[in-house]
Parts: C-alpha cells; structure tokens; sequence
C-alpha cells in the first residue's frame, strides 16, 4: 500500500534535525515514494529548496511545520509555565493555507516568542483555512491532556480542531515507539476514539534522521545544541527510540491494525496542492507621474543624464548606445528595478551620505550611469552592457546592482526605503551559518567528550576551504590517523555527517528584500535573535529571488565612512565642500603617493604585496589602477611582472594578430579582463556580446561540454571572417588560460574608483584622513598601532587624550 510522510524535519529544525534537503529526497526517492511533508520545528526555512528540489525528482512536495501552541495564550510569558509548549503539526493544502501558515509562523515569531515561537488557539482559529492539522507526537496539545488524565479536556480540544479545520482536515496522529510506553497508552486511546468523535486517524514517523543507524549522529547535534556531552545520563536525547525514516512497507507492517491510518496518509497528500509560482517577477509598483508608464519615466529619466553626463561630441554615441540598452531592459520588463534603485541611491546622495561608484558587472550600464546609481563611464572604460544584462542567457534573471554605502548610514537608506514601501513590505534577509569540516570536528569532539587539545589538533590538520572528504582523500598525515587511531576515525567520521549542517541563523551582511505587498503574506518573517529586533525573512536569498521577489544587495563599506567622515573634516576645517565622484582622475599628487606605495589605507592597495608591486609599476593613470586590482588576486599575479616590464618598455608588446591591438592596448597585450575576450570574440570571430557572454561564462566556469562547442564556434567564426584555421587555434589556445583568470572590468573600474579616491584624500588631506582612518579602526587595537606607526612616517603628531580638547573620536586640531 502506497504511503507518504507526513512528519519530518531536516536540518532546518536548527541542530535537532540531521538530513539535509538533498539527501532526504534522494532517500524518499530510493524509498519508492512519491510524495512527502516538510514539517520542521516552528518554521519554513527549507520550504523553497524543499519544493524546487522535490519537484526536480518528480516527488510531490507538501510545506507544513510542527508549530508550537502555547500553554494558553501566546503573549503570557509566566516563568515556569509559559516556557512550555505543545507541538501541532500544520500542512498547506493551498495557497490560502500556505498564506495562513506564513502568517501564524510570522506572528509566532514576532508577538508570540518565549523560548520557542508559539502560536495560540485564537490565532489558531483566524488562520485555520486551507490546512490540515495532524496532533503531533506525545508532545501535542491532545496527547499531553491524555497523558495527564484530562480525557475531557482532550475529547473537547479534538472537537474544537475538528470544527476549526473540518472533518477531512484535522487527524488524530498515531507512531509508533515502542520503548516509548506512554505512545502506547496515547495511540490506543487515539485509537478508540477515532469512532466515537468522528476523527480519522493518520500514521506517522517523526522523523530527525534517515537511517537506523544515524541515530548517534543525531545525538551528537542534540548533544552539541544544549552543550551537554553524550556521557551525561541527564542530557536531552532521541536515543530511546527509532526516528529514523522508514520505508512504506515498514510503516504498513507496523500499522497493519489501522489499515485507514495508512491509506489516510495518501488522502492527505492528494489534499495538499499547494504550489510556489517560481520565476515570476514581483517588482514592487513605483510611485510615478500621471500618465507616465515605467518605461516612458525611465526614458526621460535617462535622457537627462545623457545630458548632464555627456558633451555634445559624444551624445550620439552614447544615444546610441542608451537606446540599445533601454530596449532590452523594456523588453525584458525590468524599468521599474531602475527606477527603484536610482530612486533610494539618489535620495542617499542627496542626504550626503557616500555612495560607492558601483560594485560587480553594473557598471557596464549605461543606463546605471546616466540614472547615477554607478559612476563608472561604462563608454570611456570599453565596459559591456551583455556582462550585466544578457537578453541571450537562457534564463534571464532580475538585474542584480550590488550598492555600497557608509556602513555608519546603510541603515538610513533601509528606513527610507522602508517608509516608501512600507514597513511591512521590506526586511532584511537571513543567512544561515552551516557546519565546515574544522568546526564539525571540534563541535563533534565536545559532544563526545574528547580532550579540546586532541580535538583541536585534528581540526588544524584541514586545509581551509576544504571538507573532509577532500582531506582524507588529499592529506596523508590526515588519512594515516584516520587510519591508525580509532578515536580520530570514530570522530571523524561523525563530523563527515554533521559537515554542511545548519547550525544557527543570522542575518545576511547586505541582502534586503522590497515586496509588491506585505511580506506576511508571502514570506515568513522573524527576529534575528531575541536581543536583536530588527526584522528578517526566513528563506535565504536564493529563495527570495526564486520566488521573485526584488532582492538588493545593501553593503555598508567602511571605506565609505572613511571617505564621508574626511569630506565632513575637511569642509569644517577648510570650509571645502569636495564632490568625491568628481575628482580629477589625473592629479599629480595622488599618482605620487602610489608611485611611492604609500598606500596604507588606501581601499584594495594597502597589502605589502601591492605596495611593492605600486613601486615597481609607477602607476600614472586610472587604467594602471583598474588592471592591478584585477590582476592582484590568486593565479593571474603570476603575469603583474610581464604588465610592468611592458608599460616600461623592458618587454616586448606582442599580438597575435594586428586586430587584436585595440582589445588589448590598454594592458600592453596582456588579457586582463573578461570584457577583452568577449570584444575579441564579437570583433574578431562574429559573435553578438549575448554569444560573447556565454563565452565569458563557459571559460570562466570551466565548463567542458560548453567548452568544447564554443571552440567550435570560435575557430568557426574567425575562419568566416578571413582568419586562418592555425591563428584561430593559437589565439585559442592563447586565451583560454588568460581567460579562465580574467576579471570583471566593470568591477575592477569601480573599486579602482574607491582606491582612487582615498588615495586622493591621503595625499592632499593627510590629518583628516589619519584621523577618519584612526576613528574607523578605533577598537581594533593591534591596526591602531599600525596606523599611528604610518602617522609617525608622515609626519602627523598623534596626541594622547586631552579632556579639554579631545572628542568621542580622533579629531584634527
């Protein structure tokens, strides 16, 4: 007999549930079933990847959690009393119930949190549409009244449930546990009054973990979650009975009694059908002028930069240019995203709080420009719109302009954006924090009880940024451990499990979300923790654009603050108001303190490294600048020495062919961004800037199938267009590794912009810099010291505390 599972965490029941979402679909799958209940403690963390992935295997998906109800009402908080709760397990059989389950997850969570997030029976009743209700485990509201011997109050609640969801919607729950006794008195008691009360019964297996034989790993998560080791007989633990997913013929051998409680499993899930509309765009509405459409308002926008920005010789290409990207950003349906974002970028300048030029391929846009949400002359720079908005992928996702701001202010543009939207339509976005192989291991040693030093030994022999699995396989001393000493290999292989588990949530550095209608409706919102009241969804970033809602990425830069806290000196003191995107880019000054690499505090270029790279290159242009900070990163360091020797003539500027001087001019014929090898690509082999992307995209990514149909489509092109097949295939074999290495100009540019520009306050503000400087690392003790040694270099005084002249910062006197 067909079965489906209808209770079961995963990982999102926070160091409680072991499975991962992957791994507990593969399971269902190896299973044979073909559907099965997401229900995780009192919230819906996993409910998007949940659905995606199980929809990628054909399994039918069912979002549901185990909420919690409090003991009476959700906003008493008695010690002693209201610290406990009861579980009631919620399924979505629509997108009414799927609302409702949002809403009363969010409530629990904002107005009803007292050590866990809990509902009450009032709210209960006002959400209650379009879900089904199970009874829980022996921790429900029903089988605790059992338990206690308060019969009548349980018969009364079951019928209070029975008329508040309806008579197909509200199950009694039966398990099976039998080292559990008190299961056994709550299932036959469930069992006989099925009938008398007209409830049916469904069977079912609270799962919080896959196999039999994952129960001790599950145990250690628990063990790690209160603290306690596994040699406490007092600790919390599931290792009284079986919580493992069992398979369909199992659950229909154990209730081979119940037979309905079986079939009623599949009722429930042909009840539930509920589904996400994944990819569609919800862009909240802009406020615009009367008979104005977002297009229309977009263009005019535009067209006023394009005259603020340009002299008249360059109008027409940049008309040109702009007419291009405005088709396909209307195309594509995405005018209102501008006029969003240009909206709060342009209302922070306006409130002089300093925004950053523009981060990642955003300053490819001319659009972006002439709007002033980048400063980066994606024209003057030879900067690629299709980097950044590629009509030609086979998916075209929503836009994504990351933003710097001050990190002292990032919260000001949050409010405003909050007040023009609505407080209920914008929060921030939760991340959560996962198990890496070395906290795995120390996490695990502490629950078994080993020694700290041993278990700190064996988590420093890992590589960062790889897992276990990788260090067995890769480290010799790592697997002769794991070899010869049955401790490690026992802890090991428990920390292999719990590696990429949650282990707590938090909230994510700059992701912030606008909805087209009070989140609470779709989304599921909480605090970030109880001493923090700020407000944030649970599903992660991903899941937010999955379900197509506007997701900004709002960066607090220090730097910023360093740049704004200068401006505001430097006003007061020399009564200079200094427009830092209006720089001269080419001040004689500024080139001297980075020919020299001076450069400590300086954005991007104040490593070691860089400062003898500074003074072996004698930077003496912005594109000097761009190219070094594209340069200085793992792998394409190794050609900084050849773009040195080139710019001072000590090598030889070579090209392949003549018609890739151009492309390549710039970095004296090295290949230094993916904008070069996309333009050698549209000039050379015909293809569009869409193709060229993809392209960018499948050296970039290393991406074999790809590769190999695009070298055939490369040398294709280049044979078309005049090139002989043996250039084609050294010109091939030329960028392939420079491309694999080659970074986004666009971003390269805007950082460069930054560099540029603290560079510029150092050199001709050098007290008011020091002491933004000095402010900015102010508790950080050990970088104090090295600031106040390059104060000493340059000259700068740093005087001790004076309490009739010294303020809450470091200040110019």
């Amino acid at each position: 007999m067909d079965f489906t599972h209808l209770h079961v965490h995963s990982h999102y029941s926070i160091l409680d549930g072991l499975p991962k979402i992957n791994e507990l679909l593969d399971y269902v799958q190896d299973q044979g079933m073909d559907s099965v209940a997401l229900t995780d403690h009192g919230v819906l963390y996993g409910a998007v990847e949940f659905y995606k992935e199980a929809k990628k295997r054909d399994i039918k998906p069912i979002i549901g959690s185990e909420v919690y109800v409090a003991y009476e009402k959700m906003t008493d908080k008695r010690p002693n009393v209201d610290n406990k709760s009861y579980h009631l397990v919620l399924l979505a059989k629509n997108d009414k119930g799927y609302g409702n389950l949002v809403k009363l997850i969010t409530e629990a969570h904002l107005r009803g949190f007292y050590y866990k997030p809990r509902i009450d029976e009032d709210l209960l009743e006002k959400h209650s549409e379009g879900l089904i209700a199970l009874s829980a485990c022996i921790q429900g509201k029903i089988p605790r009244y059992i338990l206690a011997g308060k019969e009548k109050e349980a018969k009364n609640l079951a019928l209070k449930y029975k008329k508040m969801f309806g008579r197909d919607s509200f199950y009694f729950e039966i398990q099976y546990h039998p080292n559990i006794p008190e299961q056994k008195k709550i299932n036959e008691t469930l069992k006989s009054w099925s009938s008398e009360l007209d409830i049916p019964l469904v069977a079912t297996c609270d799962t919080h973990y896959l196999k039999p034989e994952d129960a001790e790993i599950q145990d250690i998560l628990m063990s790690i979650s209160t603290g306690s080791d596994l040699n406490d007989p007092d600790r919390m633990t599931l290792k009284e009975d079986d919580f493992s997913l069992k398979s369909p013929k199992e659950m229909n051998d154990l209730f081979s009694d119940v037979p309905e409680a079986i079939e009623n499993t599949k009722k429930i899930a042909d009840l539930c059908n509920f589904e996400f509309h994944l990819g569609e765009t919800r862009l909240p509405p802009f406020p615009l002028p009367e008979g104005e459409t977002p297009e229309s308002h977009l263009r005019e926008l535009c067209r006023e930069g394009l005259n603020e920005r340009y002299a008249e010789d360059k109008k027409e290409e940049a008309e040109k240019r702009l007419n291009y990207e405005l088709g396909i950003i209307e195309e594509t349906g995405f005018a209102s995203y501008f006029l969003i974002v240009q909206d709060f970028v342009n209302w922070a300048k306006k409130n002089h709080i300093v925004v950053g030029p523009g981060r990642g391929s955003a300053g490819g846009s001319l659009t972006s420009y002439l709007l002033r949400i980048t400063n980066i002359d994606p024209l003057k720079y030879d900067l690629i719109f299709e980097r950044f908005l590629n009509p030609g992928r086979a998916k075209v996702s929503m836009p994504d302009i990351d933003l710097d701001f001050t990190d002292k202010r990032r919260a000001e543009v949050i409010d405003y954006i909050a007040q023009k939207y609505g407080e209920e339509s914008v929060a921030q976005i939760i991340t959560f924090g996962t198990m890496a192989a070395r906290a795995a291991i120390r996490d695990t040693g502490r629950a078994l009880g080993y020694e700290y030093g041993y278990c700190d030994r064996v988590a420093k022999m890992i590589p960062m940024g790889q897992d276990l699995g990788e260090t067995l396989e890769n480290n010799v001393d790592f697997r002769k451990l794991y070899n010869t000493d049955p401790k490690a290999e026992r802890l090991i292989d428990a920390a292999k499990k719990l590696e990429g588990v949650v282990r707590h949530a938090s909230t994510h550095a700059c992701g912030v979300v606008i909805g087209n209608e009070p989140l609470p409706n779709r989304v599921p919102l909480q605090h970030p923790s109880q001493d923090d009241h700020s407000i944030v969804t649970q599903y992660e970033m991903h899941a937010i654009e999955d379900i197509g809602l506007l997701k900004m990425d709002i960066l607090g830069l220090k730097n910023l603050t360093i740049i704004e806290d200068t401006l505001k000196k430097v006003y007061a003191i020399h009564g200079q108001n200094i427009d830092i995107d209006k720089l001269p880019l080419d001040d004689e000054k500024t080139f001297e303190l980075l020919q020299q690499g001076a450069t400590t505090g300086v954005f991007q270029l104040e490593s070691s490294g860089f400062q003898r790279y500074l003074k072996q290159l004698k930077p003496s242009n912005i594109e000097d600048i761009i190219a070094m900070v594209a340069l200085y990163r793992p792998g394409p360091m190794q050609y900084i020495p050849t773009y040195i020797n080139r710019k001072h003539g000590k090598e030889e500027i070579e090209y392949l062919h003549p018609d890739l001087e151009p492309i390549l001019e710039s970095t004296y014929g090295v290949c230094v961004y993916q904008e070069q090898v996309m333009r050698m690509a549209q000039d050379m082999a015909g293809y569009s800037m869409s193709e060229a992307d993809v392209l960018r995209k499948a050296i970039g990514k290393k991406i074999e199938e790809l590769l190999r149909s695009q070298k055939e489509k490369f040398l294709n092109g280049l044979e078309k267009n005049g090139y002989t097949k043996d250039l084609g295939e050294k010109i091939w074999s030329w960028i392939t590794p420079f491309a694999q290495y080659s970074f986004n100009k666009s971003h390269a540019a805007a950082y460069a912009q930054v560099a540029y520009q603290t560079a510029y306050l150092k050199a001709h503000y050098p007290e008011e810099f020091m002491s933004s400087l000095l402010t900015a690392d102010q508790k950080n003790i050990d970088r104090l010291g090295f600031l106040m040694t390059e104060c000493k270099r340059m000259g700068i005084e740093v005087l001790q505390p004076d309490v009739n002249e010294s303020f809450a910062h470091f200040s110019v006197v």
